[in-house]
C-alpha cells in the first residue's frame, strides 16, 4: 500500500488530500486546506474520512509553515509518521511545451517551472512554494508535478498556432496552451465509460474560471483558453475572448498602464464587470429577481459557452456527448438548462428532473437524445495521485 499526499498550492492558500492506494483502489483518508498564508487570520483545516471538519487558527507566515501545520494535523490521527508517505503530487499549472505529461521533480524541472512563471504568474510561483517546502521538510520523498497544460499538448498546429509572425512562436513560444487539463482529462475518461466508447466528447469545465475542450478518442483537439487563462468563454472576473485592439485602445484613450489593463481584464471583467457579481449563485438570484444587468450578464455568459460548443461540434465532426463539470457546471442547473435549450438543434433533449440534481454524476439528457449530456464532478486530485503512483 502507498500513501500519497496531493498538494494544490495557491499564492495564499494550500489545498491537500491524503490518499491510501491499494492496487487500483484510491481511498481519501483526509483532506483540508490552509488559508490566508502570509496574511492575518490564517487557519488550517482537516476532515478525516467522513468525520467532522476540524479548523485550527494558527499563524502561517509561509507555505513551509502551512505544510508543517498540515503535517501536524495528519499526524494527529491519520499517519503515525511522515515516513509513511510514498510520494507527494503537485498541481502545476503551466508546463509550456516542455512538459506533455507528468514528471518526477528534480532541480531541472523546478528550473523549468520557474522559467514559465511569466506565463502563469498567479499559479506557477505558488506551485514552486509548495514543491520547495516539501523538499525542505521531506527531502527523501519523491515529488511529482502534474501540469494543467499537459493534456492539451496533443493539439495540432492548426489549433494551437496564432496568426502572428512566426518568430513570436519560435522565439517567444506564444501559442495556445489551454488550462484545466487535469479536469478535462478526468471527465472525458469518465464520459467515455458512460457512453461505451471514447468518441467525440465536449467537456465544459465551468467555475469562476472556465474552459471548453474538444476531445476525440481520448485526445484533446482544441481548447478555449489560450496563451493564458484569460481567453475563451466569459468567466467570473475574466473577460474571455475580445477584439485584441481593445486593451491597446483602453491604454491609449484612458491613460491606463499595462498592469492596470491586465487587472481590468482579469479581475474586473467577466460576470463581475457586467453586473457587479462574480459568483454564479449571486448572478442567478439577481437574474431571477429581474435585475436587467444580471439578465444581460447571464445571457452573454451562456451564449459564449454555446458558441464554443457549436464550434467544437464542427471541429470534431459531430459530438457524442457533452459534459458539465466545475463548480457551476456541477451545481448550476439554470446555467445548464439555458445552454442546452439553445443546443436543441443538435437533437439534445434535456431531462428537467435529472438536471435539478447537484454535484453528482448523472445523465441529464433524455433517452434517445442524439447528443448525450452528463454532469460529472471533476476529481483532479485523484488524477494527480494516480500519476504520482505511476511515476514513483
Amino acid at each position: 500500500m502507498d500513501k500519497i499526499l496531493v498538494l494544490n498550492s495557491g499564492s495564499s492558500s494550500l489545498k491537500y488530500q491524503l490518499f491510501n492506494v491499494d492496487g487500483d483502489k484510491y481511498e481519501v483518508l483526509a483532506k483540508g486546506l490552509a488559508e490566508r498564508i502570509g496574511i492575518d487570520g490564517s487557519f488550517v483545516s482537516i476532515k478525516i474520512g467522513e468525520g467532522e471538519k476540524i479548523v485550527k487558527e494558527v499563524a502561517l507566515p509561509t507555505h513551509q509553515e502551512a505544510i508543517k501545520e498540515v503535517f501536524a494535523l495528519l499526524l494527529n490521527g491519520v499517519l503515525k509518521s511522515m515516513d509513511e508517505l510514498s510520494g507527494v503530487g503537485h498541481r502545476a499549472v503551466h508546463g509550456g511545451e516542455y512538459f506533455n505529461k507528468s514528471v518526477l521533480i528534480n532541480d531541472e524541472v523546478i528550473a523549468r517551472i520557474e522559467e514559465l512563471c511569466s506565463l502563469a504568474p498567479l499559479h506557477n510561483p505558488a506551485s514552486l512554494l509548495g514543491i520547495r517546502a516539501i523538499k525542505a521538510l521531506l527531502p527523501d520523498v519523491p515529488q511529482v508535478a502534474v501540469f494543467d497544460t499537459a493534456f492539451h499538448q496533443t493539439m495540432k498546429p492548426e489549433a494551437f498556432m496564432y496568426a502572428l509572425p512566426l518568430e513570436q512562436y519560435k522565439k517567444h513560444k506564444i501559442r495556445r496552451y489551454g488550462m484545466h487539463g487535469t479536469s478535462h482529462l478526468f471527465v472525458s475518461r469518465e464520459a467515455a465509460k458512460l457512453i461505451g466508447k471514447e468518441g467525440n466528447i465536449i467537456t465544459c469545465h465551468i467555475g469562476n474560471g472556465a474552459s471548453i475542450s474538444a476531445v476525440k478518442n481520448g485526445e484533446c483537439q482544441d481548447t478555449s483558453m489560450g496563451f493564458t487563462p484569460l481567453a475563451g468563454v466569459v468567466m467570473g472576473t475574466r473577460s474571455g475572448d475580445l477584439d485584441p485592439i481593445i486593451p491597446l485602445y483602453i491604454m491609449k484613450t484612458q491613460n491606463k498602464t499595462v498592469d492596470e489593463v491586465d487587472n481590468l481584464l482579469n479581475k474586473q471583467s467577466g460576470m463581475f464587470g457586467l453586473c457587479g457579481y462574480s459568483d454564479n449563485r449571486d448572478v442567478e438570484a439577481k437574474y431571477l429577481a429581474g435585475d436587467p444587468d444580471a439578465i444581460t450578464a447571464m445571457q452573454v455568459y451562456t451564449y459564449s459557452i454555446v458558441k464554443y460548443i457549436g464550434a467544437y461540434t464542427a471541429a470534431l465532426g459531430g459530438a457524442d456527448a457533452i459534459v458539465f463539470t466545475g463548480g457551476v457546471g456541477e451545481n448550476g442547473s439554470m446555467v445548464r438548462k439555458m445552454i442546452c435549450d439553445r443546443l436543441a438543434f443538435m437533437g439534445i433533449e434535456l431531462d428537467e428532473e435529472a438536471n435539478n440534481t447537484r454535484g453528482k454524476t448523472i445523465e441529464i439528457s433524455k433517452p434517445g437524445s442524439k447528443v448525450r449530456v452528463f454532469v460529472i464532478p471533476t476529481n483532479e486530485e485523484l488524477v494527480i495521485a494516480q500519476d504520482t503512483v505511476k511515476l514513483i
